[in-house]
């Protein structure tokens, strides 16, 4: 056990194996799925975009807890801007880099989303904070990366 009291995966994608983690732990692990879900509730939110990787955005292990274990409404966007946020994230964003050309083509993709219906857009990779902030659009961002690491820390201090 080596003292931890809890797990975190901190990265979205690598959820996928979450199930088979927690099944072979004795402490919990802090699902990041979780951590987004309830910042969203707390805010009133019932119908949200998912930005993040294409397997993030495609397979039902992220968008399906969220629905199932909290009864969110998950949005993704259509087929080639999921296409342009995967291209992002893995041609620019993991490698440091942050282009305007890129920015705003999430910016269209977030308004997309929002005239869809959703009411919040999560911040589905870690990667993407580095490209969007809250300051550029008004409609509510969620980025996992600070809710999962704000809730791990208040998880820690309580016990």
């Amino acid at each position: 056990r080596a003292g931890a009291d809890f797990l975190l995966i901190c990265t979205n994608t690598m959820h996928i194996c979450a199930p088979r983690i927690e099944a072979a732990l004795s402490i919990p692990l802090l699902h990041i799925a979780d951590a987004t879900a309830e910042a969203l509730l707390e805010r009133g939110i019932g119908k949200v975009g998912l930005l993040g990787t294409a397997f993030t955005m495609e397979e039902a292990f992220y968008k399906g807890r969220l629905k199932d274990k909290h009864g969110l409404e998950v949005l993704v966007p259509e087929r080639g801007d999921r296409a342009f946020v995967n291209g992002v994230i893995f041609d620019e964003l993991c490698c440091g880099v942050a282009c305007g050309p890129s920015k705003e083509g999430y910016l269209r993709i977030i308004e997309d989303l929002a005239a869809r219906g959703a009411e919040g857009i999560i911040l589905g990779c870690t990667e993407i904070g580095m490209l969007i902030s809250q300051e550029d659009t008004d409609v509510p961002l969620f980025d996992t990366t600070e809710l999962h690491a704000k809730k791990a820390v208040a998880l820690a201090l309580s016990e």
